[in-house]
């Protein structure tokens, strides 16, 4: 059986690596790609990924994403898996956003997967086999205060999936969507951005009452590895904490 490869669109120190060492793990062939291919650098070093291939890409340009797979195929053919798992976060009341913040969120969580979504489904359609996978968020299923430039793309991203998943299935590729419902711990400490440090969030009292980047990207594994009769469209992920 051919060495299987895996794209992962959008990664930092949580989420994206633990899909990276997950794949990688698992005899993968591995891809990253980030806006900021310095941080992916460090990671080879740090994290055994030594083999790891990166490309600097803004998922939210049509050039660069085409780039990305030009190159990713030319390394190591066309990925079985796809990982979008680019986002960003500008939180504050509707009258207080410009126009250009509301924008930006929507190139970078709506039309970066669109951009992405429509790349990998050219190149896994001639093979008809393929895993397009997209990070969704609690603001994929409600818009809270404050969160409307987080909720306004992550809804959009749930419903291309929705339409990219009918589209696709019966021609043999997967497309799933995962809604990640609580926060995300990090391997290494990130800061916390500027517009969030008044925000009330309560602290973890043990390990497990945050989200592990591990084990959500076992989750993403093994949405890989269903088989075509079960195949899972949308779950949902939270710690037990949580409410919902």
């Amino acid at each position: 059986m051919a060495q299987e490869s895996a794209l992962v669109v959008g990664v930092g120190p949580g989420l994206g690596l633990g899909l990276l060492e997950r794949f990688h793990g698992a005899g993968f062939k591995v891809a990253a790609a980030a806006r900021k291919p310095d941080k992916l650098e460090e990671m080879k070093t740090l994290d055994g990924l030594d083999d790891l291939a990166c490309f600097a890409c803004d998922a939210s340009v049509e050039a660069d994403v085409e780039a990305l797979f030009e190159g990713v195929i030319a390394a190591h053919g066309v990925p079985d898996v796809v990982v979008f798992n680019v986002g960003n976060l500008i939180f504050g009341e509707v009258a207080e956003l410009s126009t250009e913040d509301f924008e930006q969120s929507w190139r970078v969580g709506c039309l970066a997967g669109f951009l992405v979504g429509r790349a990998a489904a050219r190149a896994m359609l001639e093979r008809g086999t393929g895993t397009i996978i997209f990070t969704g968020a609690t603001a994929s299923l409600r818009g809270g205060a404050r969160f409307s430039c987080l909720a306004v793309p992550k809804t959009g991203l749930r419903a291309l999936a929705q339409s990219m998943a009918r589209e696709l299935g019966h021609k043999g590729i997967h497309v799933a969507h995962v809604i990640i419902d609580g926060g995300i711990t990090s391997k290494r400490p990130r800061e916390i951005p500027e517009a969030l440090r008044n925000f009330d969030f309560k602290p973890s009292k043990t390990p497990d009452s945050v989200m592990q980047p591990a084990d959500i990207a076992e989750t993403y594994f093994q949405l890989h590895r269903q088989p075509r009769s079960t195949w899972t469209h949308e779950l949902d992920l939270r710690p037990w904490v949580e409410k919902f």
